[in-house]
């Protein structure tokens, strides 16, 4: 069968000629557009180098290609390939590969980006500086790199389905919480108001979180924010109290969106309480952009002025941000000017080229039909792993999901976010403690949050997905034992118990990675 990603080379580059891998399970290949062939050369004869060119499964294979000397006298250096310029990085990342092929990839924010993404991000885009925008840069040499940049704002706007002639967009943004900042830089003055969802109840500490001792976010700093709530007795977000908030506290600017709410955005509701008390209205989708893209969810652009993106979680492409804005004047503020100027000269330099370059490649992906296929089979495996979980007892936050994450409350089993984490990690699955509603600490917190985006890519389905949720109860089943086992109350007693050479429940937890490696390893990861 033919591969499912392959070797990229680069230096003295000729001839390509294609290849076919054998030996991959076929269920790597599942479906989600990531099909590329490995791509070898014949080069200059020169200095042979070999290099380290994994496969999709990890395992190294020696190639050799040409190696350049750069450079004048004294000053020259020969081009090597990373593995013989620094092994000591080398091995760091080829550790890190295993580790992410081997794991149960379950960060909700978290992705494997393609191949076409990693070349982008890669090449020679790194090397150029390119302040301001396309047409108007402060240096010369970026005719190319302003075709890149415009080609990527023309196909952020057609991925999203919106009209060039009512929205613009700018891709420079160096992630999501620099693209939020932008936005209040733009349309707000210091101490003005904002409101956004709490973060022990869903929301992102760029939204405004603060406690009564300290203001944790640079939001909070520079701006008075006020946080609405989920409603406890359903986990959904209670629309009717933000309502009666924002008619007390009247903020300038509410933001929707959240990093840890398993929902669909009421966005008619929230467009007629910011038109009540005469706010902007933003929406940070970064959790849910592709899902958005691929009009899986509602779309936010329907009723907000403002919708802000980081690139690397659902839409699968590079870490970089997106802040896209209605051209018409919104309260008397020309957009597209203020946040342009917010973003650059007001907060950034010169945008990452390469980054930008990789943002035009997946935003190319995400108007293909296998990437609404794609984003599909992200909610359905979501849902089918939330299934799973009721039926084996856990208390989910809002009982479900309507998008790619789950919230589970742990506190009905009996056991902490933590604790649940870190045993699980411990097994090769890697998903994150999360704060609940009626949560009092960030760093002991009662739930953990479970996101499908990674392991769909992979090719996983539904039945893996289940499975998925059998592996995590085992997991917290063994971090009762062993909270009952420790020494101690505090989860320092508990790290250092589960650390030791002593600790009774190895086997256990031995067994459950070797189960999860035994799936994983079915399914090839793209990219590297």
């Amino acid at each position: 069968m033919q591969g499912c990603t392959g070797v990229a080379m680069m230096g003295s580059l000729q001839q390509p000629c294609w290849t076919k891998l054998t030996k991959i399970h076929a269920k790597g290949c599942g479906g989600n557009g990531f099909m590329p062939q490995v791509k070898f050369y014949n080069v200059k004869p020169c200095k042979a180098s070999p290099v380290e060119a994994s496969l999709v499964t990890g395992g190294p294979s020696s190639l050799s290609i040409a190696v350049q000397e750069i450079g004048g006298d004294g000053s020259s250096f020969l081009d090597h390939g990373l593995s013989e310029a620094d092994p000591e990085v080398r091995a760091i990342i080829d550790k890190e590969k295993d580790r992410q092929y081997k794991s149960i990839e379950l960060i909700a924010s978290e992705n494997f980006t393609s191949r076409a993404v990693m070349e982008a991000v890669g090449s020679c885009l790194t090397n150029k500086y390119s302040e301001g925008l396309p047409g108007k840069r402060y240096y010369g040499g970026n005719e190319y790199i302003d075709e890149l940049e415009i080609l990527c704002q023309e196909r952020a706007l057609a991925a999203f389905h919106v009209d060039g002639k009512n929205w613009g967009v700018n891709v420079q943004p160096l992630s999501g919480s620099p693209a939020n900042f932008a936005v209040y830089t733009a349309i707000l003055k210091p101490h003005d108001r904002i409101m956004g969802l709490d973060l022990p109840h869903g929301g992102h500490l760029s939204h405004g979180f603060m406690t009564p001792k300290r203001r944790v976010s640079g939001t909070s700093i520079y701006f008075e924010s006020m946080p609405y709530r989920l409603d406890e007795s359903t986990g959904l977000i209670d629309y009717d109290m933000l309502e009666k908030t924002a008619n007390l506290f009247r903020p300038k600017l509410i933001i929707a969106g959240a990093s840890a709410y398993p929902r669909d955005i009421d966005y008619p509701r929230f467009r007629k309480i910011a038109d009540e008390v005469g706010a902007f209205l933003m929406m940070d989708m970064a959790h849910i952009s592709g899902l958005v893209a691929a009009s899986v969810l509602n779309n936010p652009f329907d009723f907000c002025d403002i919708v802000t993106t980081t690139t690397h979680k659902s839409l699968r492409g590079p870490r970089g941000g997106m802040i896209f804005y209605k051209k018409d004047p919104v309260h008397g503020v020309d957009l597209e000017t203020a946040i342009n100027n917010a973003v650059f000269p007001g907060l950034q330099g010169g945008p990452h080229n390469h980054t930008i370059g990789g943002l035009a490649v997946c935003l190319k992906h995400a108007q293909s039909p296998e990437f609404k296929i794609y984003q599909n089979q992200v909610v359905s495996n979501c849902r089918a792993l939330a299934k799973q979980l009721t039926e084996h007892g856990y208390k989910l936050v809002s009982g479900g999901s309507d998008n790619h994450l789950v919230l589970v409350d742990l506190r009905p089993s009996g056991i902490d976010g933590a604790r649940a984490e870190k045993i699980l990690d411990m097994a090769s699955i890697t998903l994150n403690k999360n704060s609940v509603p009626g949560d009092k600490s960030a760093l002991v917190p009662g739930g953990i949050r479970i996101g499908s985006p990674a392991m769909t890519t992979r090719g996983l389905g539904e039945k893996e997905f289940a499975l998925i949720a059998d592996f995590i109860h085992e997991g917290v089943q063994i971090s009762l034992e062993a909270k009952s086992l420790a020494p101690g109350t505090k989860l320092q007693d508990f790290m250092k118990f589960i650390s030791s050479p002593e600790f009774p429940l190895g086997d256990k937890i031995t067994e459950l990675r070797r189960k999860v490696e035994a799936l994983t390893s079915q399914y090839p990861i793209p990219g590297v």
